[in-house]
This record gives structure tokens, C-alpha cells and sequence, in this order.
């Protein structure tokens, strides 16, 4: 038996209710409401209503953040970016150091300045190749010795079986929180003629040096001793000059007196850099040197395989920080010779203080200066070139050309446009 038909719906006035032609849309439930609400507002559908920030404590981070931080942005404005805005002006400009420099009898010369130290023949390109020169010695004999020697102390501190490790950290850094003027000042005294050098020497029957009255490099002592007459070297080493010097003054080594001041350094910075070392020597987890011990490595394998890539960002640490320190020494040159003998301890952190303050050249001081500083930032890139992890540096090249690919290959195309 079949149900009867119930006939039209009834409209709320009780008439039928209006049938919906096809594709009319119905009117809105309370539901498709909502979300039409959500999407946005004034019976569009594509915009997105803005949000207004949020008051209170919250919606002033920002200016919180600016209030608190602003001390420090004065003071790095007032005396670091300031100064060193000015002292590249003064760089580009003929500035006499009397006045201001930014009054208007000081004009622009350009890079005069920098020609004069640079690329123009005279006694300014001579004395600045002369410290470049015995600036690059001492950095290729400081910075491996006081790295070697600071692992080597650390690895040492670091041992299970040392006893006192406190006394010996506490030693091993002590020269390093002590005046630099003070220590320069006693080492005057243990490489004078008759300090305590040469008193050891002669106990072994070598006649020591006059330290720091001695301009010949160490290279030619060695070639001398091996019978080469140094008074005579071969033409084609004297006779070519680079930058005002001869091939055979530029592969003199370091003077005897810049040995001197590179046995002071060495042991002076080593036991900061120890520091480091012991640091990350102790950030090594046991487990990793126990298993590799397990598997029948030896000592050497162990440190060569495991210890020295963990140190590995340590390493790049010391290695930067070294690589700076000994770019602008200055303290040492200024105590113990003030680039003597023979200009073989000038170095351009001395020649720039030299050329300012004693000569009044105040635009080849400050050009001096940016020099040093364009040297040292180019030595760091290329050592953080070098020291890069390869994987890694493979990974991201990987990384990136597979991001370029996938934006090349996705995107709508002309005809779904």
C-alpha cells in the first residue's frame, strides 16, 4: 500500500515554497553563513579582512624592544660608527690635523693617499711594503705556533691522569691577563746582549745576538749558514723589485728582533686560546672517544679522526681571532722597538700611529688603516673558505639547485592562464 504524496512544501505564509531553478544557489543556512562571514566582509568573497593590531603590552614590543636597545645604538653610533666615517673621510681628504676636518679649508683629494702608499715610488711606498712584509712574517710564524701550542696545553689540561689541573689552567693563562707594556718591558731585559738568552746560549758555546739590534732576517742567516754569500745574492733576486723592495729583501724572514717579539706573543696569547680548546675539548662526549677506542684505534687516530674535526669550529675560532690579533699588533712594536733595527719590526698598525701622529700625514695614517682592515677581511673570507665543511657546503649547493629547479617547473602555464 502505497503512502500518500505529501504534496509541495509550504512557505512560512503557507503557500507552496519557490522551487530553485538549477544552478541557483539557495539561500544562505545558518552554517554557510558563518563561513561566508569568515571569508569576509561586505558580500565579497575574495578580500580578507585586516586585522587591527592588538593594544596593551603586546602590541608595543616593538617599541619596548627599540627603548631598551637604544642605549647601546648611541653609544656604538658615537664611537665606532662616527669615528670610523670620519676617519675615512679624513682618508680622502688633505686634512693637516689642525681643526675639524670637516671645515672648508679641508678638501677632497680623492685617492691620492692611497696612490702614495700604494702604487706611487717614494719613501711612503717603500716603508708601507716594508711593514706589509714584516707584518706577513710575523703572522705565518704567530698564529700556527700560539694555535699548536694552545691544543697542545689544552690536550694536556684535558688529560685524565693530570693532577693540579687547576694550578696549571691558572698558569697557562696568567700571561695572558697581564699587562702586555709590563710583560714587553721584562723580555726587553731577558733578550738584552747580557740577559738571560744569551747566558743560556753561551752555556751551549753559541755567541747569542744582539736582539733587538739585529735587522738581518732569519732566512738569510739559514742561507749563510748553508755557505751562500748573502752580502752578494743573485741578480735576478736583487735586481727585481716589487712594490719598492727587492725579491731578496721580501724572502729575508722575519729580523731577529721581530723573533724576538714573536716568541713574546706566542706565549703570551697562547693559554687565551687554550681556553677555548679546553672548552671544547670538554664538550666532547666520553662515548664517542670510548667506542673509538674500542674499535683498536691508537692515540693519534683518535685525535687525528675524532678530537680534531669535533674542534673544528674552535679551530676556524682561534685561527680568526689570532689571524686579527696579529694584523693590528701594536702594543709590542711600540715598547720594544718602534720598528727597529732598520725598519724590520714596522708594522702597518705602527706606520699608520707613525704616519699621523709623529709625520702629520693624517690622510696616509687613516688610508694605512683601511688597508690593514680590507687585508684582514679578505684573509678571513679566504680562511673561512678553506675551513668550510665540504659536505655541507655540497648539501646547500644541492639544496639550492634543487629549489631552482622546482621554481623553474612549477607555476601556471600560458594556457590554464
Amino acid at each position: 500500500m502505497s503512502e500518500p504524496n505529501p504534496g509541495p512544501a509550504q512557505s512560512p505564509g503557507g503557500g507552496p515554497a519557490p522551487a530553485h531553478p538549477a544552478g541557483v544557489a539557495k539561500a544562505d543556512t545558518p552554517s554557510s553563513a558563518l563561513r561566508g562571514r569568515r571569508k569576509g566582509s561586505g558580500g565579497s568573497g575574495g578580500s580578507r579582512r585586516t586585522r587591527t593590531p592588538r593594544g596593551g603590552i603586546r602590541g608595543r614590543e616593538g617599541l619596548a624592544g627599540w627603548l631598551f636597545v637604544s642605549p647601546v645604538i648611541v653609544v656604538l653610533g658615537l664611537f665606532l660608527v662616527v669615528p670610523i666615517v670620519m676617519a675615512l673621510w679624513v682618508s680622502l681628504s688633505d686634512w693637516n690635523g689642525q681643526g675639524s676636518p670637516f671645515s672648508s679649508g679641508v678638501h677632497f683629494a680623492g685617492a691620492q693617499n692611497y696612490e702614495q702608499i700604494v702604487t706611487k715610488p717614494g719613501l711612503a711606498q717603500s716603508d708601507f711594503m716594508t711593514s706589509l712584509r714584516n707584518n706577513a712574517y710575523y703572522v705565518l710564524f704567530v698564529v700556527p705556533l700560539q694555535t699548536a701550542l694552545a691544543l697542545g696545553l689544552a690536550l694536556l689540561v684535558n688529560g685524565r691522569r693530570l693532577k693540579g689541573k687547576g694550578f696549571f689552567r691558572t698558569a697557562y693563562y696568567f700571561p695572558s691577563v697581564t699587562s702586555s707594556v709590563a710583560i714587553s718591558v721584562v723580555f726587553l731585559f731577558i733578550f738584552s746582549s747580557s740577559g738571560v738568552v744569551n747566558a743560556l746560549l753561551e752555556k751551549i758555546g753559541v755567541n747569542g745576538p744582539a736582539w733587538f739590534a739585529d735587522p738581518r732576517g732569519i732566512i738569510h742567516l739559514a742561507l749563510g749558514a748553508l755557505g751562500m754569500n748573502t752580502d752578494a745574492p743573485p741578480s735576478a733576486l736583487a735586481d727585481t723589485t716589487v712594490g719598492g723592495l727587492s725579491l731578496w729583501d721580501w724572502i729575508s724572514g722575519p729580523s731577529v728582533a721581530m723573533t724576538a717579539i714573536i716568541v713574546l706573543v706566542v706565549w703570551t696569547t697562547a693559554g687565551t686560546f687554550m681556553l677555548m680548546f679546553l672548552a671544547a675539548l670538554q664538550d666532547i662526549p666520553v662515548e664517542v672517544e670510548e667506542a673509538a677506542e674500542i674499535d683498536g684505534t691508537g692515540r693519534w687516530q683518535r685525535f687525528r679522526h675524532v678530537t680534531l674535526p669535533m674542534l673544528k669550529p674552535t679551530l676556524f675560532l682561534v685561527l680568526t681571532l689570532g689571524l686579527i690579533g696579529t694584523w693590528q699588533v701594536f702594543d709590542q712594536i711600540y715598547v720594544m722597538s718602534q720598528g727597529s733595527p732598520g725598519k724590520t719590526t714596522l708594522t702597518p698598525a705602527f706606520l699608520s700611529y707613525q704616519t699621523s701622529f709623529i709625520n702629520n700625514e693624517w690622510g696616509q695614517g687613516s688610508a694605512i688603516a683601511f688597508i690593514l682592515f680590507a687585508i684582514i677581511v679578505v684573509m678571513t673570507l679566504l680562511q673561512r673558505f678553506v675551513l668550510r665543511d665540504k659536505d655541507e657546503a655540497r648539501a646547500r649547493a644541492a639544496t639550492r639547485r634543487a629549489a631552482r629547479a622546482a621554481r623553474s617547473g612549477s607555476g601556471p602555464t600560458a594556457e590554464t592562464a
